[in-house]
């Protein structure tokens, strides 16, 4: 491997490099109200019991949909929903009933009380087990306590965001489970 040369980079624009995984779609609901946001600030914390963190700024409209309810759907689009994705990161649920707005399914989730988006390859039902971060990061610990996917394909191109409005797409997968020690699989 070659060494790269380098230059000074913009500590603001590092997020380029580091974001932790795919754009996702979380859906609210609290005593009748719904909401969908975009969010790509979520990190896996746990395999077992399955937990994800995830940043939801104070002033999203979700923010207090999901504090109250202490419970959410995290749905994962495909690169074929791009435009829905930012479509609904630039409008407000406190405006528009977003699933209507861009003509998504609302499906109901079998242990929370919030809609699935049915459009989405992958839902997974949370459920807020860890609200110590809310108040001081805007951070929510939530626990997976039920996932919904389809068999194939097991790895679906999604969205990646990069900051300035740009996003790129997982490509083609590389299995290289044959190096994997078992244990670290």
């Amino acid at each position: 491997m070659a060494v790269r040369k380098k230059s000074d980079f913009p500590v603001s624009e590092i997020r380029r490099f580091i974001e932790p995984g795919p754009i996702v779609l979380v859906s609210s609901q609290h005593k009748g109200e719904r909401n969908i946001m975009t969010m790509g600030w979520h990190m896996v914390m746990s395999f077992e019991p399955s937990l994800i963190g995830c940043y939801v700024w104070n002033q999203n409209h979700s923010h207090e949909l999901i504090r109250k309810s202490r419970q959410c759907v995290i749905n994962v689009p495909t690169s074929t929903m791009a435009d829905t994705v930012v479509g609904i990161g630039n409008t407000s649920g406190r405006d528009i009933d977003k699933f209507q707005h861009f003509n998504l399914t609302a499906t109901k989730a079998e242990n929370v009380d919030v809609p699935m988006i049915g459009e989405c390859h992958a839902n997974l039902e949370c459920r807020l087990v860890d609200g110590t971060l809310i108040r001081t990061y805007s951070v929510f610990v939530f626990e997976v306590v039920k996932a919904h996917a389809p068999k194939t394909p097991r790895t679906p191109k999604m969205l990646h965001y990069t900051g300035d409005g740009v996003f790129i797409t997982s490509g083609p997968t590389r299995n290289l489970r044959k190096k994997f020690r078992p244990e670290k699989l």
